[in-house]
């Protein structure tokens, strides 16, 4: 009889970028109307850069600048959600599969919370995961720093990985 054995692993990321006017806004690979984007090498997804380099710490192979470095052309204005796709495919090639994901998005504007569920139903779909091993939570700084001036968005993403140990029998 096979005794089914998993190693797990967490990881987090965070990220942060500048608001900007006439960029579109784009967290957890949904596009939020506001008259502001954030400004980056790619579309400045923080929601989905933050939980790429959760994945990536995770499964101990580096981060979203390792793989995507920013001095690279090819990655200018890039969609994140097929950022995320590579770095997927990259951890699935060593058997890791992402079990589930807790993630804070902090931004005094736009107010977040109506869009929390379609983002979480935007994740579980790229994650291709349960919609309830997906949780996003929207906080404001309260006025405090860059992000509660109202001047960036940040996110910070916790990740829980597992893959299956191979060749792992019980006795009986």
């Amino acid at each position: 009889m096979n005794d089914i054995r998993y190693e797990y692993r967490s990881g987090i990321g965070t990220d942060i970028h500048r608001l900007m006017p006439g960029l579109p806004l784009k967290l957890g690979g949904i596009e939020v109307p506001f008259e502001r984007g954030l400004l980056a090498h790619s579309d400045g997804d923080v929601v989905l850069h933050a939980l790429m380099d959760a994945i990536l710490g995770a499964a101990g192979m580096g981060d979203i600048g390792m793989m995507y470095p920013d001095t690279d052309p090819k990655w200018k204005g890039a969609d994140s959600r097929a950022l995320l796709l590579g770095v997927l495919e990259k951890v699935k090639k060593e058997r890791w599969e992402v079990v589930n994901t807790d993630m804070t998005v902090q931004a005094d504007m736009p107010k977040l919370g109506s869009l929390k569920g379609q983002m979480k139903r935007s994740i579980a779909g790229l994650l291709d995961i349960d919609f309830a091993s997906v949780n996003v939570k929207a906080k404001t700084n309260e006025g405090l720093d860059a992000v509660g001036q109202g001047l960036a968005i940040a996110a910070t993403a916790l990740v829980l990985l597992r893959r299956r140990i191979k060749g792992l029998r019980a006795e009986i």
